[in-house]
């Protein structure tokens, strides 16, 4: 039986190493490919297992494994939160871009009284 797993450990790294060794650098997660590499040499059974765990990127189009549907600790709650208020503008764009018209002529005026108050000041 000793063995049989020491077989079984062998082959599973050889398969690990293989399977690393001809992966592209983008399908290898965590760790780069010489680290997973010296772990699945150094732990043959854990870094084999950990390779084929987490390490390795699997293709979304692979086989769907049915997953359990999570039970809800909570019991749903019966009002729904309310939806923040939208702000609703009801002006034109004419109007708004005649408020920013109005907005912009009020900061260069604002900024030539502080031009003219600090020229006044340094005389």
């Amino acid at each position: 039986m000793p063995f049989l797993f020491s077989l079984l450990v062998i082959a599973l790294m050889i398969g690990a190493l293989i399977d690393i060794i001809t992966r592209d650098d983008s399908q290898v997660r965590f760790l780069p490919k010489m680290a997973w590499l010296i772990i699945v040499i150094l732990l043959p059974l854990i870094g084999s297992l950990l390779w084929f765990a987490i390490g390795r990127e699997y293709a979304e189009a692979g086989i769907r494994l049915p997953r359990m549907a999570r039970r809800e600790q909570h019991p749903p709650r019966t009002a729904a939160p309310a939806a923040p208020a939208v702000p609703v503008d009801t002006r034109t764009t004419e109007q708004q871009i005649a408020d920013l018209d109005r907005e912009i002529e009020e900061w260069r005026l604002r900024e030539e009284i502080e031009k003219r108050k600090r020229d006044s000041t340094d005389s």
